[in-house]
């Protein structure tokens, strides 16, 4: 009975043992469920094992399960209590792991159909990638062949040659049956074969433009497939039995510099076009494919261009062809017009100082003549003579002075001068004639204008003189008056020169003339014509009045020269004329005692009348002017001798006990000219030991006045020469303040 009482007796089950079993085992049914979804995420998850976690939870999951089916082996006995514990626990352990493998499915699901998403995604991105990198592949293959072609095309500027390797390298490329390139006729209706890549002689071949084809190649910037039968599709296949593979067609456009303008692009619908065939092997299924009519299209721009750039430079050759023919001619005319003006001014000096010798005779004789006692018919005809030969001259002076103006070599002879004295002696000039024709001379000067001003004395009084002449010319009767004042802004101006304002300035002046007379009058569409040379208003007044019409023509390029402005106006005929103009005269900074006498000069009740005892030497080569001269000297008393060569007159000064007071040299003789006469005395002699040196000159030029100044000479006298004038030069000579 004891040993009986040593053995534990069986914990009998009882209910809250069984209520606990029955739980576990629920909850154990209910992880076994579980078990196959995790083995599948296992499995696609074994690669990376992102969780790692949950295999630690099945790995204790299939122990406990293992444990707990392995400790239900004692239960099928009888067991004691322990085994009944140790079961009962280890099944609570298994629920509770089972239990928390199972809740993880809330999260593990959603987590598989988002990596299901992910992979699916990935795939796809895979698959664009693939894609990407092929058409990457096909471009980069694309971009080779242009660069290649690119390369060919554009290593030469000719068109020909651009057009042959195009087809070429595209046959090369592409291995193609046949290219062909058609161009448009230079009428424009029709495109022409003009080159083939396998014929060589097709004939001239044309389609024309209208045709549906080829308006629908061109009326797209896009390679079209295009139908083999298309007249277009010209192949040596064509005479077999095989027809031809498939046909595309694309537009060339024609760019030439011609089509383009300031700012803006050819006009696509005036711009030509070209079109290029290509046509694929008949003996293969090929067919085009995208990346092939990619590289066609850029191969028709890369050939337009290079087409435009041999077209502009072809331009550009016959643009630098025309101009360097231009330019030759140019040159030619330039050398023409320079051998012209040479010759121009060649004859007019020779003109010039041959007319002025004949001149000077006449008029040194005639004066001489009125120093006579003669007839009143005599003296009238001598008057007369004396008259046309200041008439000659002037008109020689007048042709001259405009061929300087015309060339640019007429310059400004500034100088500071009475502007009042100026024009006082103006009207003084015109009174023997006004007195003749009984006509009334008013002048009037404003206060306001200055006394001494800087300017060309000669020009202003020409200019001025001219203008009065006129007027007294073109006026029977009446009266004519001479304003002079500053010009001012109220002032009328001429219509015609509105963008002419003059204004005053600190230094200079302008100086406004209007001459107004009561003469013929002018018509108001003749007046243009008055300032054109060798023209005047109206045929009759030649007829009536003479002139040459070169008197206004020089006025004008004075008044110009004067940074002034001339014009006239007249209402009609017989009412008058009015001539204005405006000129600027410069201010003189100061004026001083010497200025003013030099501005004044000698009057003619100083002159002298007797110039007796003054020896003059005489130096000119032609034998009337020595004649013309010497008679003129000795007429005023002086003793002359003559000689007609610069070495003779050396030689003449040079004698001991031979002292001359003056020397007047013709400046223009063979051998030794008056400069280098000049020259030689200035070193032999010093100044107050050597004569007065004259200057004896038919050039009016100042390039003339201002050498003999330059070189020593004392005066410059132009001839011809009056006795009148030898006496003034004379004069103020002699009467000069010492040297």
């Amino acid at each position: 009975m004891d040993s009986c009482n040593c053995v534990e007796p069986q914990w009998p089950v009882d209910d809250l043992l069984m209520r606990y079993q029955y739980i576990s085992d629920f909850f154990i049914a209910l992880a076994y469920f579980s078990i196959p979804l995790e083995l599948i995420y296992f499995v696609k998850k074994s690669s990376i094992f992102p969780y790692r976690w949950v295999l630690v939870q099945f790995g204790a999951f299939i122990v406990l399960c293992g444990a707990t089916h392995f400790i239900n082996l004692w239960t099928y006995t009888a067991h004691s209590r322990a085994v009944a514990v140790v079961l009962t626990v280890a099944k609570i352990f298994t629920a509770v792991v089972s239990c928390a493998t199972a809740l993880m499915l809330v999260h593990i699901i959603p987590d598989l159909l988002s990596v299901k998403t992910r992979e699916l995604f990935l795939k796809n991105k895979a698959a664009e990638l693939d894609r990407e990198m092929g058409l990457i592949r096909t471009q980069e293959e694309t971009g080779r062949h242009v660069r290649m072609l690119t390369h060919e095309i554009r290593s030469t500027l000719d068109k020909n040659t651009i057009l042959k390797t195009t087809l070429v390298e595209l046959g090369k490329t592409l291995a193609l049956e046949e290219c062909n390139l058609w161009m448009p006729t230079r009428e424009g209706q029709d495109l022409q074969l003009s080159h083939t890549l396998r014929q060589s002689d097709t004939g001239p071949v044309t389609v024309p433009i209208h045709h549906t084809t080829i308006k629908q190649v061109f009326s797209s910037n896009r390679a079209v497939v295009i139908s083999p039968n298309s007249p277009v599709c010209i192949s040596r296949l064509r005479q077999g039995k095989y027809t031809i593979g498939d046909v595309v067609a694309v537009r060339v456009p024609l760019l030439h510099w011609k089509n383009f303008h300031s700012g803006d692009w050819p006009d696509m619908g005036k711009r030509p076009f070209a079109l290029l065939v290509l046509m694929l092997p008949s003996d293969s299924a090929r067919r085009w494919h995208v990346y092939e009519l990619e590289l066609v299209e850029v191969v028709a721009d890369q050939v337009a261009v290079a087409l435009s750039h041999a077209a502009i430079l072809e331009e550009s050759m016959e643009a630098r062809d025309l101009l360097m023919e231009q330019n030759v001619q140019l040159d030619n005319a330039r050398r023409e017009a320079e051998t012209a003006i040479c010759a121009r001014n060649d004859f007019l000096a020779v003109m010039n100082h041959e007319m002025r010798t004949p001149m000077h005779a006449i008029i040194a004789l005639s004066s001489l003549l009125q120093e006579t006692e003669l007839t009143p018919e005599q003296r009238y005809m001598v008057d007369t003579v004396l008259k046309s030969s200041n008439l000659l001259a002037t008109l020689i002076n007048d042709v001259l002075d405009l061929s300087r103006l015309e060339d640019g070599s007429l310059e400004l002879d500034m100088n500071t001068f009475k502007l009042p004295q100026v024009l006082k002696d103006v009207v003084n000039l015109v009174k023997p004639i006004t007195s003749l024709k009984k006509l009334q001379v008013l002048l009037n000067l404003s206060p306001e204008i200055p006394e001494f001003v800087v300017g060309d004395e000669k020009r202003l009084m020409q200019t001025a003189l001219n203008v009065v002449g006129n007027a007294v010319k073109f006026t029977k009767e009446g009266s004519i008056s001479i304003k002079v004042c500053l010009e001012r802004p109220d002032y009328p101006m001429d219509p015609l020169m509105l963008e002419f304002h003059p204004v005053q300035g600190e230094h200079h002046r302008y100086i406004r003339v209007e001459v107004r007379d009561t003469g013929v009058g002018l018509n108001p569409q003749d007046i243009p014509k008055l300032f054109n040379k060798f023209l005047q208003a109206d045929s009759t007044t030649t007829r009536n009045y003479g002139g040459t019409g070169l008197g206004l023509a020089i006025c004008k390029r004075f008044v110009n020269l004067m940074d002034g402005h001339i014009w006239v106006e007249s209402e009609g005929f017989g009412k008058g004329t009015l001539v204005t103009f405006i000129v600027k005269l410069g201010l003189p900074e100061k004026i001083n005692e010497l200025d003013r006498h030099m501005t004044t000069g000698v009057q003619p009740s100083h002159q002298r009348t007797d110039f007796s005892g003054v020896r003059i030497l005489v130096t000119d080569d032609n034998g009337v002017n020595r004649m013309v001269t010497r008679g003129l000297l000795m007429r005023l008393g002086c003793e002359v001798t003559v000689v007609s060569s610069g070495r003779e007159c050396l030689q003449a000064i040079s004698q001991p006990g031979q002292f001359f007071k003056v020397l007047l040299l013709d400046v223009c003789m063979p051998e030794m000219d008056g400069y280098e006469v000049a020259i030689r005395i200035q070193e032999k002699f010093a100044r107050h030991e050597r004569p007065l040196l004259v200057a004896l000159t038919a050039n009016t030029d100042r390039a003339t006045r201002e050498r003999c100044l330059s070189l020593g000479m004392d005066r410059v006298i132009l001839k011809p020469i009056s006795l009148e004038k030898m006496r003034v030069v004379l004069t103020e000579l002699l009467d000069a303040p010492p040297r």
